[in-house]
């Protein structure tokens, strides 16, 4: 969501050197939208299918602006004018003339040409399955066909009679030879009348561009060119940390742009934890407090993930765009990973604090601040990790719907083998893997060690073993009799004050003594960088838009 002169900045900051000032660069960007006949939308957002902005034309005239922003010595174009008017197209052909008068070289591809459009190129080249049929002015056009025994009829535009015919000769027995054989004598003949002057006039591709480069036409601001092309122009025009800078600042301004993305995720977790906070107030210490514990924790951290979800958008949204600035080597691909990262990590930081603050104390969870803090951090955590595999994932898979699919199924499975709903001991050895690779599993079994660490604290006194069984519903006295009946046969003293169950006793029944509850944080943190990594490969391996 960036006006036009912001997205010309931005293309001047990443293809422009570190060498030339913001002034310049900004004079640049102004001098461009003048050649460009930008002045009037230099402002109007771009926009996109859902945001009305610029014109077609504009859209495709700042689609050229981007590419020309450093003053390149050849531009090429593929079909710069298809799906716009006539009136459009022209002024995009225009521009284009404008930029070939200042010294580039520009060459596209156009189907059909208007008339006036004829009149704006100074070469034309047709082709047929790959082979020359004609090379030349467009005014020569008739003068061609004339002498090829195929007249151009009056009030008859030249380039359809041309396209015509030559769809014509490529039915017929013979094809385009006779075409291409009299393309080859006619420029031979045309070369050999053409004066000194005019040879001068119109110089070969390779001296066009040798002129360009000694008029530092390579690099925007150049002194000294160097005559040897490979050293004198580097592979990115600005250092590692100056691209994260960059599309970090791009990135911000898009998310201030487009609120609702963001809103979406801190309103599902406002929800989310009002629900828990207002579902499982002050939860007790009795047998049924540690189910409804562990129930608030597996669904605590699994919303966690889940609310990840709402991040697909954020980078298919971008997908061509990146794929079109790394094709030209506008930054690295490892600088687009490290800013996406950093630019998540304040979101990240604000819906943790939100949702640890709105639960932690109203379930009335133990540890006080110091069980506060690690349940923010872990809870941090898996936002960072959540966030960092639905990137991930959007690297992988190009639709949104399909993106959805595949997030929420996966994390069901991880949910199915977190240690929630059979403990890692019950698990059968042939899905055990599947266990250990479940992101909610760490997490999970992080804050259930923060929750019952503590051997001091109790949770089953006397008859409260009776609470999850049938004899639970007997009356106290009964109970208190039970109990003394067991303590003879066990030859123990259980009283009503004796304490059966502590909190490592419910971390060894609920299996989660593998990992203390540091290395359950650690090992999520570093799930984040692993998905962040995969992120990096498939955008190296999935970028096929590749310029070598």
């Amino acid at each position: 969501m960036l006006t036009v002169e912001e997205t010309l900045m931005f293309s001047a900051e990443f293809r422009l050197p570190r060498s030339l000032s913001t002034s310049k660069k900004k004079a640049r960007v102004q001098q461009l939208i003048d050649q460009l006949g930008l002045r009037n939308a230099a402002k109007t957002v771009i926009g996109n299918e859902g945001h009305r902005g610029v014109s077609g034309g504009e859209r495709r005239r700042v689609s050229i602006g981007i590419d020309i922003i450093h003053d390149p010595i050849v531009l090429f174009l593929d079909e710069p004018t298809s799906g716009l008017d006539s009136s459009s197209a022209f002024m995009v052909v225009k521009v284009l003339q404008k930029i070939a008068q200042s010294g580039s070289i520009v060459i596209m591809s156009i189907h059909q040409p208007s008339y006036r459009i004829l009149n704006l190129l100074d070469r034309l080249v047709f082709l047929s399955k790959g082979q020359t049929v004609f090379n030349g002015s467009p005014s020569s056009l008739p003068q061609f066909f004339e002498e090829f025994n195929h007249p151009v009829p009056e009030n008859e535009n030249r380039t359809e009679f041309a396209l015509n015919l030559i769809r014509e000769l490529e039915g017929s027995p013979g094809g385009t030879k006779s075409l291409v054989d009299f393309n080859r004598s006619w420029r031979i003949k045309t070369e050999r009348k053409q004066s000194l002057k005019n040879r001068a006039a119109n110089l070969s591709l390779k001296d066009a561009i040798s002129a360009s480069i000694s008029r530092g036409k390579l690099v925007s601001g150049a002194t000294n060119v160097d005559s040897n092309l490979s050293t004198s122009v580097p592979t990115f025009a600005n250092p590692f940390w100056i691209e994260v800078a960059v599309i970090a600042k791009r990135s911000s301004l898009n998310s201030r742009r487009m609120p609702e993305l963001f809103g979406m995720r801190l309103g599902a977790v406002l929800v989310t934890g009002i629900i828990l906070a207002t579902m499982f107030w002050h939860l007790d210490n009795s047998p049924k407090g540690i189910q409804e514990r562990i129930g608030f924790f597996a669904f605590a951290m699994s919303t966690t993930f889940y609310t990840c979800a709402e991040a697909i958008p954020v980078f298919l949204m971008e997908r061509y765009i990146f794929m079109r600035e790394t094709a030209y080597n506008a930054y690295r691909r490892s600088s687009y990973v490290l800013s996406h990262a950093l630019s998540s990590i304040p979101s990240i930081l604000l819906l943790s604090l939100t949702f640890s603050t709105i639960t932690y104390y109203a379930v009335g969870l133990a540890g006080g601040f110091h069980g506060f803090f690690f349940f923010f951090l872990i809870v941090t955590a898996s936002f960072w990790a959540g966030s960092s595999f639905v990137t991930f994932l959007s690297g992988v898979v190009s639709h949104i719907m399909l993106g959805y699919t595949v997030v929420l199924t996966i994390l069901a499975y991880f949910l199915l083998f977190s240690g929630f709903f059979i403990t890692r001991d019950r698990i059968p050895d042939y899905w055990i893997w599947f266990h250990y690779i479940s992101l909610i599993k760490y997490p999970y079994q992080g804050v259930l060690q923060n929750e019952f660490g503590d051997p001091s604290k109790c949770f089953v006194r006397g008859v409260q073993i009776f609470d999850n069984s049938p004899l639970g519903v007997f009356p106290e006295a009964m109970k208190l009799k039970l109990l003394k009946t067991m303590s003879k046969t066990l030859g123990m003293n259980i009283t009503n004050a004796t304490c059966l169950t502590n909190g490592p006793d419910i971390l060894q029944t609920q299996a989660v003594t593998d990992l203390s509850k540091w290395n359950c944080l650690w090992v999520t943190v570093g799930l984040g960088f692993s998905f962040r990594f995969l992120f990096y490969v498939a955008l190296s391996v999935g970028s096929k838009n590749k310029r070598r």
